[in-house]
């Protein structure tokens, strides 16, 4: 099958995706923890038989992007069975950071000795050990931020591995909930092996087989034209991170974008060396970020496929903040570096292709964790941990978004209720952050304001960035307002630094204030 029917190519591009869907829909479900429940930190995803993604959920960018490291280093370490499932989270072998746990499952047809497909999926766990509770806190080595798992078994020939398990929740805060959401991960696996099984059925093979390679193809095909809509050149751009939480000093992040005949060259050569602090990215983080922006260019019909980054080579140097070598701690790599690596890209591409690029969003996931004892459960463990949203850029001819995840996180905010009922917190506000967005022609949204009174001393690790350099703006919009971490004790209040980690007294406040995006287009006299 040389030419593919394009209604067929758009009926497997659907059936892939919805799997990749429904295990999402399973994970959330199932899951114990607010974080995944209510929040949905979590994404699904499905590859062929070498490990190439042939369709995500719509879930997180940050997750899907670095994903396929994550499906090769558990296939290259691992012989995986009929029944087997992967786990693994070290930053060095495929994952992001060490909360992200991954699991990947190969799928058998009948009579095969090799999988004709791999499912996996990615959830963000509340605590994985570490000196902080929530598993985010300031740290300068690797080893301080959790418990790291290279690849191996947590299901074999269709067994629990309960050694691993052990290992796993007799090194985390919360046990019961970790093992309730790894439950949740396998089931999703599951589903996932089910509904391809019942695909291949219904198809057979050899439709199903060359279908996958049909979109393979198409979506490198796709961007291959995007790129050539870009004029041929060469596109620079830099941005800075506050600080590594450490050291006071700002953070380099350095782009060249080389585009020529339907190829692009990403260069990060320029950025600053590993830091000292947790805001180190793997190449897995970077090269998810490159997958985004790139992608975001494409008509969203477009299959979301490992297609798409044929035409594109990433360069990243090794032992930069974008190319981490161990054992630098890489916490704030994938959360906070991985959103400056986004806005340093599009600040580029707004050089060749200014009317397609928005201003900078808010540039930060503004991550909250919470730890300690809950009085009102006996005095048993907590950790909760969130991203809190803030202002979306503002585009050419609209305004920005308020109070929104931009970028690559697609997650939401906690319910009130629920954080409320779940841990010894009260919500004593959460607004809007009136006129935090970038003026301009269009205006930028605007961040939140969240305050958190604590019921009892409480563990908070906070893990932030642009509360020095505002997000930008863009053809002559005005940037947003830089974020600001404050903490109101007894009606004094102090300023918090972006990254830090303290223990707070009974009835002490958090107030996080978000930033606000920038605007687009120079302001109108009125």
């Amino acid at each position: 099958m040389r030419t593919p029917d394009p209604t067929r190519l758009e009926i497997f591009k659907n059936l892939f995706h919805s799997v990749a869907e429904e295990m999402g829909a399973a994970l959330r479900r199932v899951a114990f923890s607010p974080n995944i429940k209510e929040r949905r930190d979590y994404s699904c995803a499905v590859f062929d038989s070498a490990g190439q993604v042939l369709a995500m959920g719509d879930h997180m960018p940050v997750h899907l992007g670095s994903m396929p490291a994550s499906v090769a280093a558990a296939i290259r370490a691992l012989s995986l069975a009929p029944g087997d499932v992967a786990l693994l989270n070290d930053p060095y072998a495929g994952g992001t950071h060490l909360p992200d746990l991954t699991m990947v499952m190969p799928v058998y047809l009948p009579r095969d000795r090799r999988p004709a497909f791999y499912v996996a999926n990615r959830a963000h766990h509340a605590d994985v050990g570490g000196s902080q509770a929530g598993s985010m806190g300031l740290a300068r080595e690797i080893y301080q931020e959790g418990l790291r798992i290279p690849p191996v078994k947590i299901y074999q020939r269709g067994r629990l591995v309960r050694d691993v398990l052990s290992m796993i929740l007799g090194n985390v805060r919360t046990p019961e909930e970790r093992r309730g959401d790894l439950a949740a991960q396998i089931a999703a696996c599951r589903i996932g092996e089910r509904r391809l099984r019942e695909i291949v059925a219904k198809y057979g093979r050899r439709e199903v087989f060359a279908y996958a390679r049909h979109l393979l193809e198409y979506s490198a095909r796709m961007m291959a034209g995007v790129l050539r809509t870009i004029p041929d050149g060469t596109y620079r751009a830099e941005d800075f991170l506050d600080d590594d939480g450490i050291e006071p000093r700002p953070l380099r992040i350095a782009v060249t974008i080389r585009i020529r005949g339907g190829r692009a060259v990403v260069d990060f050569t320029g950025s600053a060396p590993q830091c000292a602090g947790s805001v180190n990215a793997v190449r897995a983080i970077t090269e998810s970020a490159v997958f985004y922006v790139f992608r975001c260019l494409l008509d969203e019909q477009v299959p979301a496929t490992a297609g798409l980054m044929r035409p594109i080579r990433v360069v990243a140097p090794e032992g930069s903040i974008v190319a981490a070598r161990p054992p630098a701690a890489v916490a704030g790599g994938n959360v906070e570096t991985s959103q400056r690596t986004v806005d340093v890209l599009l600040r580029a591409l707004a050089r060749a292709v200014p009317a397609r690029i928005p201003a900078a969003s808010q540039g930060t996931m503004n991550n909250l964790t919470l730890g300690g004892s809950d009085p009102r459960r006996g005095g048993a463990p907590f950790a909760y941990y969130e991203t809190i949203a803030g202002g979306m850029g503002a585009r050419p001819g609209k305004d920005g978004i308020s109070g929104i995840h931009t970028h690559m996180t697609n997650s939401l905010n906690s319910p009130i209720e629920v954080l409320e009922h779940a841990y010894p917190v009260r919500v004593r506000r959460y607004v809007l952050r009136r006129g935090s967005g970038g003026a301009g022609r269009w205006r930028g949204g605007d961040g939140l304001v969240r305050e958190i009174e604590l019921l009892d001393e409480t563990q908070v690790g906070l893990l932030s960035d642009r509360r020095r350099f505002g997000p930008y703006g863009l053809a002559g919009g005005r940037p947003g307002k830089p974020g600001r971490n404050l903490l109101i004790v007894g009606g004094r209040r102090r300023l918090l630094a972006g990254k830090c980690g303290f223990y707070a007294p009974v009835g002490a406040i958090l107030r996080i204030e978000t930033p606000g995006g920038g605007g687009w287009g120079k302001p109108v006299k009125k």
